[in-house]
């Protein structure tokens, strides 16, 4: 890597390490996992960063790498107990409201597995990733105006969701 390069990636960092973070955080809900997958997307971004054509914005370069290695780690590893969760995340909450977070993410995450997969990962990235229109169909390959309107449709579905379950109490 030249100066140049360096130079860049430094900027790149300065500038979206906390989006990246925040987006990685919220697919794998665990701080310290977040800031390793952060760490890794830079590593790999340093690696190719003279193959970056700049047919994208940065953040969707590095959350596609993000994302790759969000996927691959979910392939390679099963997900840990409440109990074991909860002394990697250095957390001392009881077991009761261990277990009240788990089901209530449980409860959102169920909830948007009604959902189909790319409306799932356009919610995702806006929600979470605070990503633009523009940046989530870049990063799936799609224009600005669908990622606009499968946002739209999928808070819609959510919303009915929430309602009929409402109506159901």
């Amino acid at each position: 890597m030249n100066a140049n390069e360096k130079q860049q990636l430094e900027d790149i960092y300065i500038r979206e390490a906390k989006k990246l973070y925040s987006y990685l955080y919220h697919l794998c809900g665990n701080k310290e996992l977040a800031e390793d997958l952060t760490s890794e997307t830079f590593f790999r971004a340093a690696r190719s960063i003279s193959k970056f054509r700049g047919e994208c914005s940065e953040l969707t370069w590095l959350c596609q790498i993000g994302k790759h290695l969000w996927y691959r780690h979910l392939k390679q590893k099963p997900p840990l107990p409440a109990d074991e969760a909860a002394e990697v995340n250095g957390t001392e909450e009881s077991p009761e409201q261990i277990v009240f977070a788990q089901f209530e993410k449980l409860e959102w995450f169920q909830k948007l597995q009604g959902l189909d997969a790319l409306t799932r990962e356009v919610m995702y990235l806006r929600l979470y990733g605070e990503l633009s229109f523009r940046e989530i169909g870049e990063i799936l390959g799609k224009t600005e105006s669908w990622a606009r309107v499968t946002f739209y449709r999928g808070k819609q579905k959510l919303k009915g969701v929430y309602e009929n379950e409402r109506n159901r109490l």
